[in-house]
């Protein structure tokens, strides 16, 4: 015979309840001891009757230990969940306080580029006046600073180019004639002043320039 399935609620017969009881106990009881051996699980299991006689069980030696070990879980969670919600509201503080800092900072930017200026009074205008002339006066310097910094980079690659320029000129000057290893010298060479006036020889005639016919 196929038993039905049966409706979780209240048994209304006081008897039918407690027999009910009577029986589920212990079931109940031996699954918590397989679920402890089985899964090596601390178990404690604690059951209050309708007339208030205590049933318990615990893997432990004592429930008590199981007991306070539930406790200091309990408020280790709820001390965890009161951090959590500490560090929720900073968090929005913090955003709330750098969000009013942005928009004060976009005020004085709008006020340093020269807009926003119709509320402004005199004094705050001679303020900004003198931020900027700081501003331009800093510029400045480090606009000079990097036009020294690039001279003296400058200066520096011409002297490292004389002296490669210098070594180059006393590698090459044994080789070619004293005339252009110093070109301020003359640029007359013995030899080619031999090929000239074998060349060019010297003649005392005078050529004259002729138009018209050839005379008879």
């Amino acid at each position: 015979m196929v038993r039905g399935k049966v409706q979780m609620r209240r048994i209304e017969n006081a008897t039918s309840r407690q027999v009910t009881f009577s029986k589920r106990r212990p079931g109940l009881l031996k699954k918590a001891y397989e679920l402890s051996v089985l899964c090596d699980a601390e178990v404690a299991t604690i059951i209050f009757s309708q007339k208030g006689r205590l049933y318990e069980f615990s893997s432990n030696s004592e429930i008590r230990k199981t007991i306070d070990r539930y406790r200091r879980s309990t408020n280790d969670a709820a001390m965890y969940q009161a951090n959590i919600k500490q560090n929720i509201l900073r968090l929005k503080q913090e955003t709330t306080n750098m969000e009013r800092k942005i928009e004060l900072l976009e005020v004085s930017l709008r006020k340093l580029s020269g807009q926003c200026l119709g509320s402004c009074s005199m004094d705050e205008i001679q303020e900004i006046g003198d931020q900027l002339e700081r501003s331009l006066s800093s510029i400045r310097e480090r606009k000079a600073q990097l036009f020294n910094d690039q001279i003296r980079q400058l200066q520096a690659k011409e002297r490292s180019l004389k002296e490669e320029n210098a070594k180059l000129l006393a590698k090459v000057s044994p080789s070619f004639p004293s005339c252009l290893a110093n070109p301020g010298q003359s640029t007359t060479h013995p030899r080619a002043t031999a090929i000239h006036s074998q060349s060019s020889p010297c003649t005392d005639g005078e050529t004259r320039l002729f138009i018209g016919l050839p005379e008879s």
